[in-house]
């Protein structure tokens, strides 16, 4: 069993969904934890239930918009005064957007995921591989999607951000490789979190469960994900037990994107 104890673990989006799942993973294996997202609400309730299953973690909690570069190169300062330095970053934060055809696509919303999605990988990326390699080297997780290896109906600016997230992650890999600094990508599918909710509110306005349970069919295992199926993946990829995997977006889906079709 992998453990974090003496680590510090930066966490973008963690008010909430995978972001939260992972924290506490990480939370019970002895990390340090710098929880980051713009929602203060959200990020304090998320601490209380980090805390209450494990009450001896030490957790920061930084308030920050990722779309802004400032807001990043402060959440990476004040971890760094805080803990010390930067074991491992779960470059998480990120929006769908609305769902609409291409040609109907407001443009301002596109514009916001890109900020977000696309943007602030970028700007966590640049800002946390310094503190990696005076560190001596480190693992990074950015959260890619199944829309960032295949295409999605009415997403079109999500689809587009998160294969840029996965061409990112290659390129960082190639890059700071040689600087003991490992990145990888997840790509998750439909695992059940408030923003996978949302969108089938979108999808079925009327009955958003009967949307969950359609869809839900049409993968190999008949189910959706739970976030901490996705947060023992990234716990995997962060950790010293993780070695020679880097520059990869590995899909976390039951198997959904091996499908042709619709089947």
């Amino acid at each position: 069993m992998s453990t974090f104890k003496g680590k510090t673990i930066v966490i973008t989006g963690a008010g909430m969904g995978l972001g939260l799942a992972t924290s506490k993973v990480l939370a019970q294996k002895g990390a340090n934890l710098s929880i980051v997202d713009y929602n203060e609400e959200a990020l304090e309730k998320a601490k209380k239930e980090i805390q209450a299953i494990a009450p001896e973690a030490k957790i920061l909690t930084i308030v920050a918009d990722v779309s802004d570069e400032e807001a990043v190169k402060n959440y990476v300062a004040k971890t760094v005064s805080e803990f010390g330095t930067i074991d491992g970053f779960y470059n998480n934060a990120g929006i769908e957007g609305k769902q609409a055809p291409l040609v109907d696509y407001d443009v301002n919303v596109f514009k916001k995921v890109i900020d977000i999605n696309l943007m602030g990988v970028y700007y966590g990326l640049k800002h946390v591989i310094p503190v990696m390699q005076k560190n001596g080297g480190g693992k990074i997780v950015n959260v890619a999607s199944v829309g960032g290896i295949r295409g999605v109906v009415n997403q079109m600016p999500y689809v587009a951000s998160k294969h840029a997230v996965s061409g990112m992650t290659k390129n960082a890999a190639i890059e700071y490789g040689r600087d003991g600094i490992y990145t990888n990508a997840i790509a998750p599918g439909a695992i059940l979190t408030p923003m996978v909710a949302e969108a089938f509110k979108q999808v079925n306005p009327a009955d958003p469960k009967a949307a969950e349970k359609e869809y839900a069919q049409r993968n190999p295992t008949r189910k959706l994900g739970d976030p901490e199926n996705v947060g023992n993946l990234v716990a995997f990829l962060l950790s010293e037990e993780c070695q020679y995997v880097n520059g990869q977006t590995i899909a976390i889906d039951g198997g959904e994107s091996n499908l042709y079709g619709n089947s």
